[in-house]
């Protein structure tokens, strides 16, 4: 009983410290933008500086998360997570002493850098170091971690940010990584026995295509679709994936073997994880504007609007994979809170809402729907991912959530701004009319100057007015005073201009969403760990069984070996049943 006690407290313990850790990775990806104004102060940061100053840390998390993944599983993924904490913490403190915005921009990449030898390890040391019978609950926990750490992120900025200056963030992010590290000191390592030789040239494929596919969607919102950079970027980064997948599957020692997306279940979890993550960034990106620049709340008061979300993910999502095993049930749960989520977001954007409060039941439906896909949908990478192969398998898992983070922004973004920059003109004519109407009032009471002087207000006011919603609400503050009627008229079309592509927004992501969770429906077992004909599905052959979703899945537990993985090592970490 003792032992059995001993066990249950070293699991706890590595699940505790793992999550911990991711927390801090997906915290430093969202938690910047409340400080990112007063950033732009002090560097002289402009629009597109901004931007990448977010996006640096984003595009090296993503690019480099397949190769941290297979170096962790070859040299160590205790000894992976330490480098990386080290990275993460000094480029986070170098941060502090930026002057300029390229130098944050690379202080950035480096922290991305880190997070990317960070994130992978964390699951992997979840998956091989906690025991079957707890395995599930750990992978829960996680996602649950990382379903809410962006919002916890925003938070915790916001709070720092209402009493020091913005250099406390970047602080706190490195006595975490300090923290992590003596932490991680007290959990046991893992590593594939006999990883073969380290495959380069995917690794750099990999890179290069992930970096040029993130690339081409950050840059998508500022420079348009038809860019002939966006397109060289998003076509030969798509090239580069398919030149990856063929001599991957060729390589007798891949980086990723590309075989397993053969497998139903590892293959309906990545598509799930991508689309959980392209709805919830869609979302964040409009909503956070929303709450701010419609409601007026404080990027503190932002954050606050934003827990429930966290209250329905982490109150979901520990049970749902639990559920899924027992019940057999991946392909409802994944179709279930994919669809919930679709239509939360759908619901925002057909509808207008004044207070607050009336968003709560659409969140709520999103939050659930996040709580029910997110867990068992890494459940099923990681259960079908070979012992060895955990940390390659992780990272799938993480690049996936990067890409769909990364194609949420990149398409509410362009909604927003091209819809913006198409019903805004109107609005700053007639702004830049009423100032030139008041100079010329002015000059017949006797000041002649004036004429001249509003026409150049005018346009100064007209060009800041067509940069943005945030833009011109900041000059209509300005002239409330000395022009009320032309602040007025500035306010109410600059949000009316920015409220209807904000609806486009909610539901083209919404629409997208659902057919997401159509084409999960079709692909997805029932079964989380998708094993049975494994073998043959390694090597190029699914199974009658597996063909016929249903028949695999009502198969009886005694009926086949225990915990089979994809290539039919009896070692792999599937679960055992609950």
């Amino acid at each position: 009983m003792k032992k059995l006690r001993a066990m249950d407290l070293r699991s706890a313990w590595v699940i505790a410290v793992a999550s911990v850790a991711v927390s801090m990775v997906i915290a430093a990806m969202a938690g910047l933008t409340t400080a990112l104004p007063e950033i732009a102060l002090v560097t002289g940061a402009n629009t597109g500086q901004m931007t990448w100053i977010m996006d640096g840390y984003t595009l090296a998390l993503a690019a480099l998360l397949l190769p941290a993944g297979a170096l962790g599983d070859r040299l160590g993924r205790r000894e992976v997570l330490i480098v990386g904490l080290i990275i993460f913490g000094v480029a986070s403190l170098a941060a502090i002493w930026c002057t300029d915005p390229v130098s944050m921009i690379i202080s950035r990449a480096a922290c991305g850098v880190g997070a990317a030898l960070i994130m992978p390890t964390t699951l992997s040391l979840i998956t091989t170091g906690v025991p079957a019978d707890k395995r599930e609950l750990g992978i829960s926990i996680w996602a649950a971690v990382v379903g809410a750490g962006a919002i916890f992120g925003i938070l915790i900025t916001g709070v720092l940010l209402e009493f020091f200056s913005w250099k406390s963030i970047f602080i706190m992010f490195a006595v975490m990584a300090v923290t992590i590290l003596v932490l991680s000191l007290t959990i046991a390592t893992s590593k594939d026995p006999d990883p073969g030789p380290f495959d380069f040239i995917g690794a750099l494929t990999s890179v290069a295509a992930v970096t040029m596919l993130i690339f081409g969607l950050i840059e998508a919102p500022h420079k348009g679709w038809t860019s002939p950079l966006v397109l060289v970027c998003l076509i030969g980064g798509m090239g580069l994936v398919v030149g990856f997948y063929r001599a991957e599957a060729r390589n007798l020692s891949p980086l990723l073997d590309v075989n397993l997306f053969r497998n139903r279940a590892f293959a309906a979890g990545s598509l799930s994880v991508l689309v959980q993550f392209f709805l919830s960034f869609g979302l964040f990106v409009v909503f956070l504007q929303q709450v701010q620049l419609i409601f007026g709340y404080s990027p503190l008061k932002s954050a606050v609007a934003l827990m429930p979300i966290v209250v329905g993910v982490v109150c979901v999502a520990p049970l749902s994979t639990i559920l899924v095993v027992r019940w057999n049930a991946l392909r409802l749960f994944l179709t279930a809170g994919i669809t919930a989520g679709g239509i939360g977001v759908l619901t925002m954007g057909l509808f207008d809402y004044d207070e607050y409060w009336m968003l709560l039941i659409p969140m709520m439906a999103f939050a659930v729907g996040l709580g029910l896909s997110g867990a068992p949908s890494t459940a099923a990478i990681m259960t079908n991912t070979p012992p060895g192969n955990q940390g390659v398998g992780s990272a799938v898992n993480d690049t996936a959530r990067e890409l769909g983070a990364a194609l949420g922004i990149a398409v509410s973004g362009s909604i927003m701004a091209a819809g913006f920059d198409a019903r805004i003109g109107e609005t700053a004519d007639r702004a830049r009319d009423q100032i030139d109407a008041l100079g010329r009032q002015a000059a017949a009471a006797g000041n002649p100057a004036a004429t001249q002087e509003a026409s150049r207000q005018a346009d100064t006011v007209a060009e800041h007015v067509r940069q943005s919603l945030a833009e011109a609400l900041a000059v209509a503050d300005g002239l409330r005073d000395q022009a009320p009627g032309v602040a007025a008229t500035i306010t109410d079309g600059a949000r009316a201009a920015w409220s209807v592509p904000m609806g486009h927004a909610y539901l083209v992501v919404g629409v997208v969403t659902l057919v997401g969770a159509a084409v999960l429906c079709w692909i997805t077992p029932n079964r989380i760990d998708a094993t049975a004909g494994g073998a043959a599905m390694a090597d190029g052959s699914a199974t009658s069984a597996d063909q016929d979703g249903d028949n695999a899945e009502d198969r009886h537990e005694s009926d086949r070996p225990a915990n089979v993985g994809v290539t039919g090592n009896t070692n792999s970490p599937g679960f055992s049943g609950v």
